[in-house]
């Protein structure tokens, strides 16, 4: 049996789809039943569970042989990862945990949260005894399609400095997992998940706009502006801050290291930036894509 957490998410969602087309049965773990894919089939078995809930954990993770462990961005998601791995141990059967974690693990960068959440739960895994394997992707090439808005009107506004970043396409992180959760010879592995170029944010703009068919500026934010925006736009303090810390990783150039993982797992190259703004141009202008 196979666990995905995290299986409505980004990457969640397309493991649990890849799978699926491989013949594997799944068990993702959902906050909510109501929010349950329409195309699940009967293959996937949907069932709630709550991170802080221990006792949720160990009937989600019965009888499990391998978890895809995948949390939430949150203030709590260290203790989150460490649940998980917990309830795997309490259930006895010895699963083996593949820990979605961050670009950076192995470094343990310090004053970057989101990744020093993944370092604690990665110790915390190696002392558990379990049989493990980390995939550690870099940014997401899909989080430009929320900056949508302000791509139209000709601006890229983040605090990346000029370092460049080897963003990678969360289609390519959730076949490199669903390799690595149906395949042999992973353990003990830390796979570094990029993009096939690192980009500086002035070439990203550029291959924007190249898509949306107009300029797009990048305007280098200064961080506490960056930070005063992301709060103003509802998002909340802990996340924000996160966010401020990891493209303060990204403007030092520590993100800029390309890894050829993602072909080592899935036998084809990573997807370009420039392919996904072609695939993704309806989006990224605010037409249906349909």
């Amino acid at each position: 049996m196979i666990v995905v957490t995290g299986a409505t998410g980004t990457v969640g969602s397309k493991i649990v789809r890849g799978l699926r087309e491989r013949g594997e049965s799944v068990r993702a773990l959902v906050r909510d039943l109501a929010a349950v894919p329409a195309d699940w089939d009967e293959g996937v078995e949907p069932v709630t569970a709550d991170f802080a809930d221990p006792a949720s954990l160990d009937a989600a993770l019965a009888g499990a042989d391998v978890v895809y462990l995948l949390v939430a961005v949150h203030p709590e998601m260290d203790a989150h990862e460490r649940n998980v791995i917990d309830a795997a141990v309490r259930g006895g059967r010895g699963p083996r945990i593949v820990l979605h974690a961050a670009a950076g693990v192995e470094q343990r960068p310090e004053g970057v949260r989101f990744v020093s959440a993944h370092v604690s739960g990665h110790g915390h895994l190696v002392a558990s005894g379990l049989p493990w394997t980390v995939l550690a992707p870099n940014g997401f090439y899909q989080n430009f399609l929320g900056m949508a808005a302000s791509l139209q009107a000709g601006r890229l506004v983040v605090p990346g400095g000029t370092g460049a970043v080897s963003y990678v396409d969360a289609r390519d992180v959730a076949d490199a997992a669903v390799a690595v959760l149906t395949g042999p010879g992973h353990a003990g592995a830390i796979y570094t998940l990029t993009g096939p170029t690192a980009l500086t944010h002035d070439e990203v703009a550029e291959q924007l706009g190249t898509a949306l068919g107009r300029q797009v500026e990048y305007q280098a934010a200064e961080p506490a502006a960056a930070l005063s925006a992301m709060l103003e736009a509802g998002w909340d303090r802990w996340r924000a801050e996160g966010m401020v810390e990891l493209y303060g990783l990204y403007a030092a150039g520590h993100a800029s290291m390309v890894s050829l993982d993602v072909e080592k797992l899935t036998g084809r190259p990573a997807r370009s930036f420039a392919q996904f703004t072609v695939e993704h141009a309806a989006l990224l202008r605010g037409e249906d894509a349909h």
